[in-house]
């Protein structure tokens, strides 16, 4: 079996996938603010906050129940007000340390952009990641190209794994069925 090159080894699976993504190259003056975020959380801040367990089991569990739907809800209005809504689908690959896009408009090694995207499992989950331009290829119409995520913490980044991880399943599923 052959082995993996220490430059080709990879920390996290990627996958492709089609999303609905728009980006946009962040200006020099941004660079020092930006931070990956699911949007939302600056309207909502500390909305993820889990119902505190009370005597009541019957009770606590109403209260979860309603609790996970204001979120559904809540979720579902910040994707429409953000506009995520309309954005395009593209098909990417994608991993927990960055992604490739193919992109009409050419990028320089080191630009820095802005990734707002839809990544779907369960619920829909709309954010903003940013990424550093490592790579960029021309193509015959545009251009390739690869970034990897900057300024994301773990919550963002495990978002992004289990969006990898559900596709993997999925593709694995289809695989199954064709055979």
């Amino acid at each position: 079996m052959e082995k993996e090159s220490p430059t080709n080894r990879r920390e996290y699976s990627r996958v492709y996938a089609y999303i609905p993504l728009s980006f946009r190259k962040v200006l020099p003056e941004e660079r020092p603010v930006i931070r990956a975020r699911l949007a939302g959380d600056a309207i909502f801040p500390g909305s993820n906050v889990a119902v505190p367990e009370i005597g009541d089991r019957i009770l606590y569990e109403w209260l979860k129940m309603l609790n996970n739907k204001l979120d559904g809800i809540v979720r579902l209005l910040t994707i429409h007000a953000e506009g995520f809504h309309a954005l395009p689908s593209k098909a990417v690959q994608i991993s927990g340390s960055g992604m490739n896009f193919s992109s009409a408009e050419p990028f320089e090694q080191g630009d820095m952009v802005e990734l707002k995207m839809i990544l779907t499992v369960n619920q829909p989950t709309a954010l903003f990641a940013y990424g550093e331009v490592v790579k960029v290829e021309k193509q015959t119409s545009g251009y390739i190209a690869a970034v990897t995520f900057v300024k994301m913490d773990d919550h963002i980044r495990d978002e992004i794994v289990r969006f990898v991880f559900e596709r993997e399943r999925e593709i694995l599923r289809e695989k199954r069925l064709t055979e």
